[in-house]
């Protein structure tokens, strides 16, 4: 797959800061970032800076800084424009940014310690609002009290140096992006300005977005690697107008996301699977027909498996508003390469349905019956391999196989961890790999499969049920189990494997939404429906069926499903009386 690059778009500087400059200099009143807040104002109360007023904002920010080069300042702002004011002053201080969230975000303060124990921030970033419970969550960390507080809508007056910030360079380190923690404890992806610049002209190119008259709209929380990139670095770099809400304004009301898409001509956005379901769902009839989706230019759907039911029943629902399904593009991509590896073209997404024998077995043959996978497109700017991940030998299209990138805009490692990075980040191809570089490679940890040309997403090895020799792809099974119940909550079942008597053995834990009202017989006949199902379907004898009120199945900071953590839940015994054998 060809790494050509030369119709790349330029960004406007080879830095982050060089970016903001170049903007504040050539465009300075036109608006660069709009928060649309839902809390003061139910109607969304709109707050705008423009790349003068950011640039002014951001430099303030950064003389206000007690940092070195090279120090770590965690960025723990709510959603707002003082976020990406915090983040990109952080930066322009010559420090690394690492872009977190603030201690009231519920149920995400061990992961919020952990990561802070691990970068060791000189300084947090945050607001006047949010400081006191910061420095507070400070206190009870070791060192805590050694760490500056400075917020980013109040900047003390006065620089906090007197030596002059030096200019960042192309490698050096722009920020951490901690990944999500699906499989393994949280770790720092070290991304350099050239790593996050690359990644954004790829994806623009790959998208056929055009920045001069693009607009991004974005719910994701900016500490997330989509929600950064696409809401923050993207419309940095391009010079495009970005528009923000909180996560929170979605979840109440998914309508507010696609208003304000309809609100802009050329707008652009992304989502996780699970967004595009919620919205078809929820939005109301009344709702749709005022809605002027015919302006939007593409939406990503990423981050999570991507369901095929739940992309027909969103173009379906929302066809009357102007949208079409080749405005959405399925993609994949991951923190280690800053965010995006491959996206789809500008036409409907394609489905293919692969016989389930043959793909755990490692072949994808297409049949009548059995599992849909969505293409997720091509790599644009960077290679991809779908290789052996015990020999390292590159296979053949149709081959399953874990999905390995190389290019410029995957990440130097994990920060201080040099085992792990060369272990993931120095991967090398053996065999015959014509036209593909022998090193580095990046080791994703997904299984894939070339088909037609496109990449299509299997899982994760780590996540795979291997049940008596046989593979079995996690959400397939999960998504059987879903279909016995309306009330099993979609995108809310959890299939993982534990150790059996001679082999592993797969258990299934599924939030069902009125499980207070359930009693023990109702359990165990939705048991029992489940097994039945997917021992029909996969062939699969299940050792345990869990059903548990809405909330328990653990998920990633990402929305996944943290297989890995629900496991241990259940190992541990927390799930208690739910238990159905």
């Amino acid at each position: 797959m060809s790494l050509a690059t030369e119709n790349l778009p330029a960004t406007a500087g080879p830095t982050l800061p060089a970016c903001l400059r170049h903007w504040a200099d050539v465009a300075g009143d036109r608006p660069a970032v709009t928060f649309t807040d839902f809390a003061v104002d139910r109607a969304g109360r709109r707050r705008t800076l423009t790349w003068r007023q950011l640039q002014e904002r951001v430099d303030a920010v950064a003389g206000a800084l007690p940092v070195r080069p090279g120090d770590r300042v965690a960025i723990l702002c709510p959603q707002s424009a003082d976020y990406v004011v915090g983040f990109l002053g952080a930066i322009t201080a010559g420090a690394i940014a690492v872009p977190l969230f603030d201690p009231g975000l519920p149920g995400h303060a061990g992961r919020l310690a952990a990561v802070l124990t691990d970068c060791s921030p000189t300084a947090v970033v945050t607001t006047a609002a949010a400081e006191d419970a910061v420095r507070e969550f400070l206190s009870g960390l070791p060192g805590g009290e050694r760490v500056a507080v400075l917020a980013a809508d109040q900047p003390a007056e006065g620089p906090a140096r007197a030596w002059p910030v030096p200019e960042a360079a192309p490698d050096d380190v722009a920020y951490l992006q901690y990944t999500s923690g699906s499989t393994r404890s949280p770790a720092g992806v070290v991304l350099t300005h050239a790593n996050v610049l690359a990644n954004v002209a790829q994806a623009v190119h790959g998208l056929g977005i055009d920045p001069a008259s693009g607009t991004t709209v974005s719910w994701l929380p900016l500490f997330h690697d989509m929600g950064l990139v696409l809401g923050l670095i993207t419309p940095l770099a391009m010079g495009m107008r970005s528009v923000l809400m909180d996560p929170l304004a979605f979840i109440e009301r998914p309508v507010r996301w696609l208003e304000l898409l309809s609100d802009h001509n050329g707008s652009w956005s992304a989502a996780p699977n699970f967004a595009f379901h919620y919205s078809a769902t929820r939005v109301r009839e009344e709702d749709r027909a005022r809605l002027r989706l015919d302006r939007v230019a593409a939406i990503v759907n990423g981050a999570e498996p991507i369901n095929p039911d739940v992309l027909d029943r969103f173009h379906a629902a929302f066809a009357d508003s102007g949208y079409r399904p080749e405005k959405t593009r399925p993609a994949y991509g991951l923190a280690e390469a800053t965010v995006f590896v491959t996206t789809g073209p500008g036409e409907p997404p394609r489905v293919a349905t692969f016989d389930r024998a043959a793909l755990g077995t490692g072949t994808a043959r297409q049949a009548d019956d059995g599992l849909k996978l969505v293409a997720c497109g091509v790599p644009v700017g960077q290679h991809v391999a779908l290789v052996d991940p015990e020999t390292g030998v590159v296979l053949e299209d149709g081959s399953v196989g874990e999905i390995w990138v190389h290019g410029p805009n995957v990440g130097t490692g994990y920060w201080q961890k040099p085992l792990e990075s060369t272990e993931t980040f120095g991967a090398r191809l053996t065999g015959d790999h014509e036209g593909l570089p022998e090193w580095p490679w990046l080791r994703t940890g997904d299984l894939g499969v070339r088909h037609d040309g496109e990449i299509y997403i299997a899982g994760r090895i780590k996540d795979l049920l291997i049940v008596d020799g046989r593979n079995h792809y996690p959400q397939d099974v999960e998504a059987t189990a879903a279909s016995a119940d309306r009330d099993i909550r979609p995108g809310s079942v959890a299939a993982f494997a534990v150790e059996g008597t001679d082999t592993e053995a797969a258990v299934i834990v599924a939030e069902h939404r009125r499980h207070t009202e359930l009693t023990t017989e109702d359990e165990r006949a939705l048991a029992a429906s489940i097994r039945r199902l997917v021992s029909d379907a996969h062939g699969l004898s299940l050792r345990d069926v869990v059903l548990v009120p809405a909330g328990l199945v653990p998920r990633t900071s990402s929305g996944k499903i943290a297989r890995a953590a629900c496991r241990g839940h259940y190992l541990d015994g927390d799930y208690g009386k739910a238990l159905v054998r």
